[in-house]
């Protein structure tokens, strides 16, 4: 009944051919090149998917290991870009189905392992697709070497990633490398000469030391924690080096790709990093770059800086040289919350729904970092540095320096809640004195600033300064000022009251 109920249905399609049984019209179908080579393409057409994917499925049931075969011959032969994507897929969702592997004969497996290899080397493949096949590879590996072992694929692993080698191929050998670096652990002497050699050669293509670092940081995070690590740390350095090198020739994207390798490296491996500061150093002057380098770059460089800082005790050079990174990280961060413009939009908005008016991504980041900054690393290492760059901006005549000290005193006070208790009779009248400041933007910030200090640096500000802020606070509800002011100020006032003990506001 099913075989009869397909026969319709393939007859339906193929239009009907009585002299042909059912058999027939599939084993057509699989073994002939240009009948497979029909189908593929009428998958790939949105018009003629849905019976395309009916006939396939079909021969997927009727034979599984010569359809695997043909993909893969198809793959290896087929001219059209196209045909060798869709093939590329079909054959890596077969090759995944289950029980299938297990199922094909011994010549079967070993003509598929041969021809994906030999399909990667192609050098007229697109790089797209032979990255697919690399992908189709590495789970194929994945799923049979602890099984049955793939002896052709570690000698052409090292092969491929040769200073000789299509950059193509080596990219490819690096991008397999990245997905198996659990079963390569055992040979960590060998591929760490591989890996350095790539990332010091200067004839290797952006896209290969990309590919390369990606693979170092997988291996590094797939080490036993019996395996000490550190081993790769001149291959982190001589990384550090090229993305360094390719921002000075304004090669941005592959200095972004690679920041981003070392942010998920910092949040496994935080004390490799920061062994001798020198990656360290490095991210510092990258996030400083404020008019030279795209945001976007800086950004990741502070984010893997923030990160190592979160890490504590496991980043051992930021822990015993904490003044000195703070030093140099706080003005950075003091620098890009000063990024504000005084947008019209913003005077004319009731709320505070609209907050983001006026300000740039600098902004966003750097009063976020500032906050996780100070979480991580205390009061005592950061309120001494911040109290003397909040003197020199409110010393300054520009108001956006203003904004931003009180900013980052708010983003602050959460961390650095405990010092800055010590240090009320200094950084209560900055934030007190700016509600006179002739600038609506830095009147609204003093107030924020009030909110914060109100629950962070509770009861002690309401103890000791509860009639000036009272009065500050008032002052701005009862003044007829603007009214966004006004509601912000109503909201910092019932902070303040909330933690304020009842004897302070009996009249």
């Amino acid at each position: 009944m099913a075989e009869s109920t397909e026969h319709q249905q393939l007859a339906a399609i193929l239009g009907p051919e009585p002299a042909a049984t059912f058999q027939t019209v599939i084993s057509h179908l699989i073994s002939s090149p240009s009948a497979l080579q029909t189908l593929i393409s009428d998958l790939i057409s949105s018009e003629k998917r849905s019976e395309a994917e009916l006939v396939f499925n079909i021969c997927k049931q009727a034979d599984q290991e010569s359809l695997s075969l043909k993909l893969a011959q198809l793959l290896q032969v087929s001219p059209d870009e196209k045909t060798l994507a869709m093939c590329s897929i079909l054959l890596r969702k077969q090759l995944l189905t289950r029980d299938l592997w297990r199922r094909l004969s011994r010549n079967t497996k070993s003509t598929l392992k041969h021809t994906l290899l030999s399909c990667i080397q192609r050098e007229d493949t697109p790089t797209s697709i032979s990255k697919a096949i690399s992908y189709a590879v590495s789970e194929l590996a994945s799923a049979v070497l602890f099984a049955e072992g793939w002896p052709e694929l570690l000698p052409f692993q090292f092969q491929s990633t040769s200073y000789d080698a299509p950059p193509k191929l080596q990219e490819c050998s690096f991008l397999i490398f990245d997905q198996l670096a659990y079963f390569f652990a055992p040979f960590k002497e060998e591929l760490h000469t591989v890996f350095l050699y790539c990332l010091s050669s200067s004839t290797r293509s952006d896209e290969v030391k990309i590919a390369a670092f990606s693979a170092v940081v997988s291996f590094i995070r797939c080490l036993p924690s019996s395996e000490d690590p550190n081993m790769f740390h001149d291959v982190l350095i001589e990384m550090m080096r090229t993305v360094m090198g390719e921002l000075n020739k304004g090669k941005e994207i592959m200095a972004q790709e690679a920041i981003k390798l070392f942010i998920e490296l910092a949040r496994t491996h935080p004390s490799l990093l920061s062994r001798n500061g020198q990656i360290i150093r490095a991210m510092l002057q990258i996030a400083e770059a404020i008019d030279v380098l795209e945001q976007g770059t800086r950004h990741l460089a502070i984010e893997f800086l923030i990160t190592l800082a979160e890490a504590g005790e496991r980043a051992p050079w930021i822990m015993r040289r904490c003044r000195e990174f703070v030093g140099l990280l706080f003005p950075i961060l003091m620098r890009m919350v000063s990024n504000v413009k005084d947008d019209p939009s913003w005077h004319t908005a009731e709320t505070d729904d609209d907050i983001a008016l006026g300000v740039s991504g600098d902004y966003c980041v750097g009063q976020e970092c500032l906050h996780r900054l100070a979480i991580a690393l205390g009061g005592n290492n950061i309120v001494p540095i911040a109290l003397e760059h909040f003197t020199a901006h409110f010393a300054a005549p520009e108001w956006p320096k203003h904004h931003a000290a009180l900013i980052a005193l708010a983003q602050i006070a959460e961390g650095c809640s405990e010092v800055m208790i010590k240090d009320l009779e200094q950084v209560v009248p900055m934030v007190l004195n700016s509600f006179k400041h002739p600038h609506i933007r830095v009147r609204w910030s003093a107030i924020n600033a009030v909110g914060q200090l109100s629950t962070y640096l509770a009861p002690d500000l309401q103890v000791q300064y509860h009639q000036q802020v009272f009065s500050a606070l008032n002052a701005t509800i009862y003044g007829l000022q603007n009214r966004r002011l006004l509601a912000h100020a109503a909201s910092a006032l019932q902070k303040f009251i909330e933690k304020c003990a009842r004897d302070i506001l009996t009249p």
